[in-house]
């Protein structure tokens, strides 16, 4: 009889899977990626912006041996890992300076913790909003050890609310772009401009956070009224900030351009050794910043799309999965634009009991939604070149399920 503390050959050769299998029910599966069509494009779940390909494939020669992060290759000596993001994001938004953290509340705590530390930072209470994972701009300006003065009201703040807050212990005005949500009716708020002027005449820094990290002004409806890094700074704003991960299409990281005095300031604070970010996201960053700075087509731009090939792409793979083609709604998301959906179409299955389920686990994960009964998925968020294997995996789905296609 064998010794049952010896393993088998056969046994031997199943380990490894086990070993995995015990690993992922104790730990949790490895990310994996996924095929987005559910028409959110910065959708936070599932990882924001995706990076285009064109960066991401140069990525691994990056970070799979040295590089010269730091490093002046022409004179060999040291230099600021910051500089080349900083060029490209002062050369498309207009900035004097620039420099980049690892998020966007990074950049926050950076600014208030170099000028406002112990000191009065004046909001307006419209816009002491709450971020994602539950942050909230008081608790941030608390933890930072400034004094929130809050100002106005909730649905209407005027200059003079300002004017009357600014004493000898203010040290910033802050302005707050709302995320996820927006007031509408009986509402009024300050623009930019007039608390650049505020500012101007009281000696006052202002920091705008425009959260979404448009760099420059958009067309489309959606992003029309959006303001942009460099319109922000064209009126004057000491210090704009904003998240790389958003609308620029980047990796997370924090942006912060303005003010070069501010700017610097800021770089050679204690705090920025510890807010600073990787290699791997510098390398994305200023990929992603080159694409903008020469005008090619980035991820956000899958969302309007040429109507006539869009529609074929449509057609195409509603014919090989029994589908149909209706009208649908899509959505930045990320905070940005949360009331603005842009209009278009999608495909649409029958929305049958467990096939989301079936799609999620299959290879390659598939994300769509449900929608006044069908089940639909919007390819405006999924890249063309992912097309067959979107096709694969809803038909390997319905396999699973036991179900005939559509049609």
């Amino acid at each position: 009889m064998a010794d049952e503390n010896v393993l088998l050959d056969s046994e031997m050769a199943e380990l490894p899977d086990r070993v995995w299998a015990a690993l992922e029910s104790r730990y949790g599966k490895p990310l994996e990626r996924v095929l987005n069509a559910t028409g959110i494009l910065l959708h936070t779940n599932l990882g924001r912006a995706p990076l285009p390909r064109a960066v991401a494939r140069r990525l691994p020669v990056l970070l799979n041996a040295y590089c010269d992060l730091e490093f002046d290759l022409g004179s060999g000596k040291r230099v600021d890992r910051n500089y080349r993001a900083a060029r490209l994001l002062e050369a498309i938004s207009g900035a004097p300076a620039a420099l980049v953290v690892n998020n966007n509340a990074a950049a926050m705590v950076l600014v208030l913790s170099v000028l406002a530390i112990g000191r009065e930072v004046v909001v307006s209470r419209g816009e002491l909003v709450e971020i994602g994972g539950s942050f909230r701009i008081p608790e941030l300006l608390e933890a930072t050890g400034c004094r929130l003065v809050e100002v106005g009201t909730t649905n209407r703040t005027g200059l003079a609310d300002y004017e009357k807050a600014i004493g000898p212990d203010t040290a910033l005005l802050l302005k707050v772009f709302p995320s996820n949500y927006r007031q509408a009716g009986y509402v009024a708020s300050v623009s930019p401009a007039e608390l650049v002027a505020l500012g101007q005449s009281r000696g006052v820094p202002l920091l705008v956070d425009e959260g979404s990290g448009l760099l420059q002004a958009r067309e489309q409806p959606q992003l029309r009224e959006h303001p942009s890094f460099e319109s922000l700074l064209g009126q004057g704003c000491d210090l704009v900030c904003g998240s790389a991960d958003k609308l620029l299409g980047g990796p997370q990281a924090g942006l912060l351009v303005g003010d070069s005095g501010l700017v610097e300031r800021c770089r050679h604070h204690p705090l920025y050794r510890a807010l600073r970010p990787d290699r791997t996201a510098l390398a994305a960053l200023e990929g992603v910043l080159r694409m903008h700075l020469a005008g090619d087509p980035l991820p956000l731009d899958r969302m309007w799309p040429e109507e006539a090939e869009h529609r074929k792409r449509l057609e195409a793979v509603a014919s090989r999965l029994g589908a149909a083609v209706v009208p649908a709604d899509a959505f930045l998301g990320g905070g940005s634009a949360p009331d603005q959906p842009v209009p278009g179409q999608a495909l649409a299955l029958p929305d049958i009991p467990e096939l989301a389920a079936a799609l999620r686990t299959g290879a390659p994960p598939v994300v769509g939604y449900s929608r006044k009964g069908r089940f639909l998925l919007d390819l405006r968020t999924v890249e063309a070149q992912d097309d067959q294997a979107l096709v694969a995996a809803v038909l390997a789905a319905f396999q699973k399920l036991g179900l005939e296609i559509p049609g």
